[in-house]
């Protein structure tokens, strides 16, 4: 779960969240309905703000979540992750918010949400800002930038679907493999620091043989910004995509620092 500076992983997080939602649904959610909801949904949309770095530690972080919006075939949650000291100060690490909606297997088609579930989603509501998917950008051919996405078996559910926190790490290797076959780096005392993560579910991704084909860019370098962006498509047909946002770090005082020359003299992409 942790990386090589000794933090919690950003793929990590996304299975905290998932974790909690399903817990939520049947603690909270009437037994005729809580399993449809905890376990027939499918996500349409993630949107993950990392607020702070979390380390290893004996003592367990919390996970609060809520409904935000309901719509007729879809509903949207809120979550923070966060720890609380003895004085009940307390310190969040991540804030997300996810659009799921119903969903039939057995078709492989969305359903709209029954009167039931409506009506427990609304004890959980509190109404905020909706969430919409933003367009997808034009895909950008880069050295480097095509990664083939090979399904493991143990990345499916009982339905053959990728799990919605597997695409997590199908964005995280094909990122990693473009920052190294470019020879992206940002040079001794720096690293990158993922900060936002969105991420848009279009169609399911299935077990198979053939490897899907994922496709990454760096689509901006801000003052201590990156931006990268990414596809993953089965021909001409997208599956899912996701913009992720890292931020420079000085690894002597944790704070954000200038995108190093070196890093912004790699063009490709950008």
């Amino acid at each position: 779960d942790l990386d090589l500076l000794g933090h919690v992983n950003n793929v990590t997080y996304v299975d905290y969240l998932q974790e909690a939602r399903v817990d939520m649904f049947r603690t909270h959610v009437p037994e005729s309905r809580g399993d449809d909801l905890a376990e027939g949904v499918v996500v349409v949309r993630h949107e993950v703000t990392y607020v702070a770095s979390l380390t290893f530690s004996p003592e367990p972080v919390s996970v609060e979540c809520w409904v935000t919006e309901i719509r007729a075939a879809s509903f949207t949650m809120a979550y923070e992750v966060f720890a609380e000291d003895a004085d009940g100060e307390r310190t969040v690490y991540l804030r997300a918010r996810t659009v799921l909606t119903p969903y039939v297997f057995a078709t492989e088609r969305p359903r709209r949400l029954h009167y039931t579930e409506r009506t427990s989603l609304t004890r959980l509501l509190e109404p905020d800002e909706p969430v919409r998917p933003t367009a997808v950008p034009d895909v950008v051919d880069v050295p480097g930038g095509r990664y083939p996405v090979h399904v493991r078996f143990s990345d499916v559910d009982v339905y053959g679907h990728v799990n919605n926190v597997k695409y997590f790490e199908y964005f995280q290797e094909a990122r990693i493999q473009l920052l190294t076959s470019q020879g992206r780096d940002l040079g001794d005392g720096f690293h990158l620091v993922v900060a936002q993560t969105d991420v848009d579910y279009r169609r399911p991704i299935l077990f198979r043989a053939e490897p899907y084909d994922c496709r990454t860019w760096v689509s901006r370098i801000g003052s201590t910004s990156v931006v990268f962006e990414s596809v993953v498509r089965d021909g001409d047909q997208l599956l899912a995509r996701a913009r992720v946002v890292g931020v420079c770090i000085d690894s002597s005082t944790g704070r954000p620092a200038p995108v190093p020359e070196e890093f912004r003299a790699v063009t490709p992409g950008c």
